[in-house]
């Protein structure tokens, strides 16, 4: 039996409708109810709903198979899994915002508000530059709004947030779209399961 995770929240909608256009059975349950945890009996599939920041942890472990994550989640996690294939959907950026355009040319050390602690930590360290991280779990646009933080590392779609909350992007930390992540064992004790979904996908990317 293959178990899929799928991250709740903007990936869950794409990623199903993708298994749809690919022949993958998403049992109606798992979108329409609260459960998190629904198995297809004709397919053998278990699908697990799951918070977008546990799926790396659900498929290195081997409570999953197959996982699908954004590509920001695997940069600030770097789990021990394969990604096997960028599926396009959930497209966004990760970037450095402030309130002032100036901000990075400040001197001294930079206070940053992010939920990606690790990948802004490795983003200034690349580029010579002092930051201290502050730690946020959401709302993170207010951060240099009331002074907390000069700049933030935020996950951003249309960027509308931002402009809402006076916020001006800065740079690109990197490009994100949703990933099929595999676990290692399972792609060699279930290499044909896992083939069969791979190749189903690639085939309406």
């Amino acid at each position: 039996m293959m178990r899929i995770a799928l991250a709740k929240g903007k990936l869950f909608d794409e990623a199903i409708a993708l298994f749809d256009r690919a022949g993958i059975v998403v049992p109606e349950e798992i979108r329409q109810s609260r459960k998190l945890l629904v198995t297809d009996e004709r397919s053998g599939r278990t699908f697990l709903a799951v918070r977008a920041q546990d799926v790396p942890t659900y498929v290195a472990q081997g409570a999953a198979d197959i996982g699908v994550v954004g590509r920001d989640v695997l940069a600030e996690q770097e789990a021990d899994l394969y990604q096997m294939l960028d599926l396009g959907i959930g497209p966004c950026r990760l970037v450095v915002a402030a309130k002032d355009p100036a901000a990075l040319s400040k001197n001294g050390t930079l206070r940053v508000a992010t939920k990606y602690p690790n990948v802004t930590r490795s983003f200034f360290l690349a580029r010579g530059r002092a930051c201290s991280i502050i730690k946020l779990y959401g709302s993170v646009e207010l951060a240099p709004l009331v002074n907390l933080a000069d700049a933030i590392v935020d996950l951003v779609s249309t960027g509308e947030t931002l402009k809402a909350n006076g916020l001006v992007i800065l740079e690109e930390v990197l490009k994100s779209t949703g990933l099929l992540v595999v676990n290692r064992v399972s792609l060699k004790m279930n290499k044909t399961a896992v083939e069969e979904i791979l190749t189903a996908l690639k085939s309406r990317l």
